[in-house]
């Protein structure tokens, strides 16, 4: 009999024993520390220097390719404990889960502290569930065929889970911030399915949540590719309009980004377009990626002004006010073009 969320109770592939177990699967398959890490200075705009062993981005790219074709993950049965917020061997449990609803916003900054330290102490059960990007250092030779451009706005990367008649938002870091009913399936009483989860970024001006991947409809697609995912994704945000609509039970938009094929003429016109926010940096996916946890070379992150040096393509002028400053200075001129070049080490929070 199947549970009460529609996840059949059993699978095909041998389910590890626990939450960790199966977190533990995927990080060997699809974690690893990289040399191209989003949280520090693109290399060819720094001093810093690419770390020997891991082999050159394109290398990596491979192996990431054929790794996931041997990967074998009950994503049937992890879907399913994120839908039912069971993500610990005990079983289900709400209580490791920092909320930061928006009522509280205004409160004092004496409860605020007390928020803030209650968070540091609990668990976060739900961190490390999204797929990070890494700096776009080597351009691939198949870049224009197989890879898509998703232009990103400044926001918070968030997760989004509905299920069981509720939508649950999380912090890449594991904390929930949000809960609230929505139209997305599972979302709230009325709204039909069983469960959605969504790599978002959030747009607070806006309240919305622009929508980047989706990972579960009615069902997991972490083992589908990048370009059936994001057929998906349009395709029923545009059968499901009521969700990129405020209401009294959709308190907050869900709006898809769109995506593009990376042909030097899509990415001039996509960055030309005018958008309701300010743009962050532009991903760029490998068309037959899975979705995987963590940072991975099949997923590249860059900011507007660099894609004039690095793509070759031109950006508007407006998409320029962050390029760094640059003095005279003796540097490695592979990666600097002989300048120096100051750049604010903080990194994207699309990116990260």
């Amino acid at each position: 009999q199947a549970p009460s969320n529609g996840f059949p109770a059993k699978s095909y592939i041998n389910t590890p024993a626990n939450m960790e177990e199966l977190t533990s699967i995927l990080e060997n398959t699809g974690v690893t520390k990289t040399p191209c890490d989003t949280a520090k200075p693109h290399p060819r705009y720094s001093d810093h220097k690419t770390k020997k062993g891991f082999g050159s981005q394109e290398e990596r790219r491979r192996r990431f390719l054929q790794l996931q074709k041997t990967r074998r993950v009950d994503f049937v049965n992890f879907a399913r404990k994120l839908a039912d917020n069971d993500t610990s061997p005990s079983g289900p449990s709400d209580g490791g889960e920092a909320e930061e609803d928006d009522e509280d916003q205004d409160e004092d900054e004496e409860k605020m502290d007390c928020v803030e330290k209650k968070m540091k102490k609990l668990p976060r059960q739900y961190k490390d569930q999204l797929m990070m990007s890494e700096w776009l250092v080597e351009v691939p030779d198949d870049f224009e065929s197989n890879y898509y451009m998703v232009v990103c706005p400044v926001g918070k990367r968030n997760l989004v889970v509905a299920s069981n008649a509720l939508t649950r938002v999380y912090t890449k870091s594991g904390y929930r911030v949000r809960k609230f009913p929505s139209n997305l399936p599972g979302g709230n009483r009325s709204a039909g399915g069983t469960c959605t989860v969504l790599d978002t970024i959030y747009h607070e001006p806006s309240r919305t949540y622009y929508v980047l991947d989706v990972m579960c409809w009615n069902g997991p697609f972490y083992e589908c590719e990048t370009e059936f995912r994001f057929f998906w994704l349009q395709n029923k945000m545009s059968e499901n309009i009521e969700v990129q609509q405020y209401s009294k039970r959709n308190p907050y938009k869900f709006v898809p980004l769109s995506a593009a094929l990376c042909t030097k003429e899509n990415m001039t016109n996509e960055l030309a377009l005018s958008r309701c926010f300010d743009v962050d940096g532009v991903l760029f996916y490998h068309k037959l990626a899975h979705y995987l946890f963590g940072s991975t070379p099949l997923v590249g992150w860059l900011k507007p002004y660099m894609m004039p040096d690095i793509l070759g393509v031109p950006v508007p002028e407006q998409l320029l006010k962050d390029k760094p400053m640059m003095t005279d200075s003796t540097t490695d001129p592979q990666t600097t073009g002989g300048m120096e070049v100051e750049v604010n080490s903080e990194s994207s929070t699309a990116a990260e």
